[in-house]
């Protein structure tokens, strides 16, 4: 019996908390800031005012006035998916940025964005109004909201698509009109059928809330993050929802006795200072719970207490007090004071054990930072005019770019979005280098600035390259030269009936892999022309020089130009200096030694023996297994350089080191061109053997790849040596703060031409810029 009463005495507590958690519910349902359905325009048109009138000195609205009017009038035919006016999300959209507390062409911008994409205004009219600076940022965000991608490709090409709209907007203040925006949508979304709320909402997590974050806009991030997540993960997010909402008048008790003693310390100490006490938003709850492997209860700072005080040095005398009264848990304190966040964030952090063992945490900062906290980029958006409203105090758009220059100098040397920050520019033309644009299926291809279709052509695969015959830009047909712009969908149109790569195409491609890969088709393809040509080149540069070129044509001498280079054939040879790898007068000035060498001999035998007898010393061909051949020296040893590691086929030079015998050098080393005039003396002729072709010598190669950093470059550079059964001996990698990699590998061939070949295939690796072979 007793029992039963005492079961009945729990009835009541246990309806009370459950009616608690279902009002939570209700409550986190609308756990942001929602406007009532069907609010009037109007309505919502005096709050907008009323909150711009909050932070901005001028009584003059004329100008949004005008914008409510014109958007009113433009959208007057129109409705939301949930019936209402669709005016409504304008205005909503100029409230939030109200709430940033931008200022007025920002304000104005937002009331119009929708009003050129979707009504009959045009960009003139929007000019003519309003000015130049209000249409700029109503297209932008215009040009933003054209831009289409694949849904399943959001968050396989996140990182690129952010860069794109950064890279967009010429103006920052576009960006935070598109967040004002999609936060609204947000907002609205269950208006929407489930697969596009689940789009939309995977869209906001990997798009527009990590922009929110690196701009420092907790204010917008926060929201995105947990609108995002009740879409997503319903469950998830309900279940935290009941879960924080379980003994939450137990938990609100807790807050406030902290902040109540917190005040009591702060006023005792004679800081002045606001305390207040808030429950982490979801979705940082349910972030930690995944990364750190815990349940809801094992989660330190679920809660936080935030101190607000005057300046940073009332914030180290605050956690004094802090540490005074609570026991901090060691390792868990944080300065971001000292080492700001890159996103300006700054706030010292440090969890404690609170009176009965529950940890809390507790944020110190002064009001200036919390603003920069809530705002972020926008903070510099305000409101600084003077009184009449009309000028700007001091307030050029330079001083508005002192922000983004300061936060580049942080950057430096901060690891944390560090990649992200460091391709910021001035003029907020923040990625100036590169152009990002789309496949027809939807992947996002990054290219240099003022790339042409024919660079999107080759980045796709050589054999698009070599048979492009036009292109189709965002469905439109564009000439060849037409320079691509970010966000562009590209198609190339081929034909088998194609001639290939013309050598215009040279002077318009603006990336290396491009010219490298037009440069290979005309060497591969023009190998007749190239023949023909380079004959042509050698006999004009004989007869401009007053020789003829039959003379210097015989076999023998050939063969001593075939030996120095390492060509095989004559035709190589000509093919060379026709398609550009050799110089024609290089090779005539070859020919002619080989000539005057052996003339001379002839000429001079008499002389040789005569002076061979007095001398009672032979001059001698020393031939060494290394297979070099040098001149006038007895056999000595023969040791290759490691700076400039010649191969057979290299131009190269011997240089009498003491005791060591002769080490070969190629002409091009840096250590032989940078040669002292005293140290010349040493240098002695030297060639390449003919190779034996029974026992090919293998020799040691080293060179330099430049590519931008991706995953698996390494595995698809080690595929080539691997398929070509080349030993690679060592690799040695590093990457820039601009992600540009470069990589040293040493590795044995048997021949320049073995090693030219390979250079070619390590080019057209993706995202490869340049090889080049060490000098020294």
């Amino acid at each position: 019996m007793a029992e039963k009463r005492q079961k009945a005495n729990q009835e009541p507590s246990s309806l009370e908390v459950e009616k608690e958690k279902l009002e939570s519910v209700r409550k986190a349902d609308a756990a942001v800031k929602t406007m009532n359905d069907f609010t009037s325009p109007e309505d919502l048109y005096h709050e907008l005012i009323a909150s711009v009138k909050k932070y901005h000195p001028s009584t003059d609205i004329s100008m949004i006035q005008k914008a409510y009017e014109v958007a009113r009038e433009a959208h007057k035919d129109q409705k939301r998916k949930s019936g209402e006016p669709y005016i409504i999300h304008p205005l909503c959209v100029a409230i939030i940025l109200a709430d940033l507390e931008l200022d007025k062409e920002t304000i104005v911008a937002g009331l119009l964005h929708d009003a050129v994409e979707d009504t009959w205004m045009t960009s003139e009219e929007v000019e003519k109004e309003f000015g130049p600076e209000v249409a700029l940022l109503v297209d932008g965000v215009t040009k933003l909201g054209q831009l289409s991608y694949s849904a399943d490709k959001v968050e396989l090409q996140a990182e690129n698509l952010r860069k794109m709209f950064l890279a967009m907007a010429k103006d920052i203040r576009v960006i935070l009109i598109k967040l004002a925006d999609r936060l609204h949508n947000m907002r609205t979304l269950q208006y929407m059928r489930p697969e596009k709320q689940q789009e939309k909402a995977r869209e906001t997590m990997d798009i527009y809330a990590p922009i929110a974050q690196r701009l420092g806009i907790s204010k917008i991030k926060v929201e995105l993050d947990d609108l995002s997540l009740k879409y997503l993960k319903p469950d998830v997010y309900y279940d935290l929802v009941e879960k924080v909402a379980l003994r939450k008048s137990v938990r609100e008790e807790f807050v406030n006795g902290i902040v109540q003693q917190v005040k009591k310390h702060m006023e005792d100490a004679g800081i002045k200072a606001q305390v207040d006490g808030r429950v982490k938003h979801f979705f940082s709850i349910y972030k930690k719970m995944v990364n750190q492997d815990k349940t809801i209860d094992q989660i330190y700072d679920l809660f936080a207490v935030r101190i607000l005080v005057d300046t940073v040095k009332d914030c180290y005398a605050a956690l004094g007090v802090i540490h005074e009264m609570y026991k901090p848990i060691p390792g868990r304190f944080k300065d971001y004071i000292a080492m700001p966040k890159p996103n300006m964030y700054q706030s010292l952090h440090t969890t404690l054990i609170g009176p009965n063992g529950q940890p809390f945490e507790i944020q110190i900062r002064t009001f200036e930072m919390h603003k920069t906290a809530e705002y972020g980029i926008a903070a510099h958006w305000k409101y600084k005019e003077s009184s009449d409203g009309k000028v700007p105090v001091g307030k050029s758009e330079e001083e508005k770019l002192n922000w983004l220059r300061q936060i580049l100098e942080w950057q430096r040397d901060m690891s944390d979005n560090k990649e992200f920050m460091s391709l910021l520019k001035n003029d907020l033309d923040l990625f100036a280098d590169s152009v990002y644009c789309f496949t027809p299926e939807g992947d996002v291809k990054t290219l240099p600035n003022g790339s042409t279709p024919i660079d999107f052509a080759y980045s796709v695969h050589s054999a698009v390259g070599n048979k492009m015959v036009g292109a189709r830009v965002n469905g439109k047909l564009v000439p060849i030269e037409y320079q691509i712009k970010n966000g562009d969908r590209i198609e190339i149109i081929t034909s088998q009936n194609s001639q290939g790569p013309s050598r215009d195409w040279l002077k318009l491609v603006k990336s290396t892999q491009a010219k490298n890969k037009i440069n290979q088709w005309f060497k591969k393809e023009l190998k007749e022309d190239n023949i023909l040509k380079g004959k042509e080149m050698l006999a004009q540069y004989a007869k401009g020089k007053g020789y003829k070129i039959s003379t210097y044509t015989k076999s023998q001498y050939l063969e001593a130009v075939m030996r120095k280079y390492g060509f095989r054939d004559w035709e190589s040879v000509l093919a060379a200096i026709g398609h550009g790898g050799l110089k024609e007068g290089q090779v005539f000035n070859k020919l002619m030694e080989a000539f005057e060498k052996e003339n001379k001999k002839n000429l001079t035998d008499e002389q040789v023996l005569e002076a061979a007898n007095e001398n009672q010393e032979k001059l001698h061909i020393a031939k060494s297994k290394s297979g070099i051949v040098v001149k006038g020296i007895h056999d000595v040893a023969v040791r290759f350089s490691k700076c400039c590691s010649p191969i057979p086929g290299d131009e190269i030079v011997g240089f009498v080191t003491r005791g060591r015998g002769i080490t070969i050098h190629r002409t091009d080393c840096v250590n032989v061109l940078n040669m002292p005039e005293i140290d010349r003396t040493r240098l002695i002729e030297a060639e390449w053997q003919q190779p034996d072709t029974k026992t090919a010598e293998k020799y040691m190669a080293e060179i330099h790849v430049f590519a931008n950093n991706r995953t698996g470059l390494l595995v698809d550079l080690s595929k080539i040596f691997t398929e070509r059964k080349i030993d690679v001996r060592s690799v040695n990698s590093r990457t820039n703060k601009q992600e540009k990699a470069t990589i040293s590998m040493s590795f044995e061939v048997k021949s320049k031409e073995e090693l030219n070949t390979l250079i070619e295939k390590i080019r057209q690796v993706e995202s490869v810029l340049d090889v080049e072979r060490t000098t020294g």
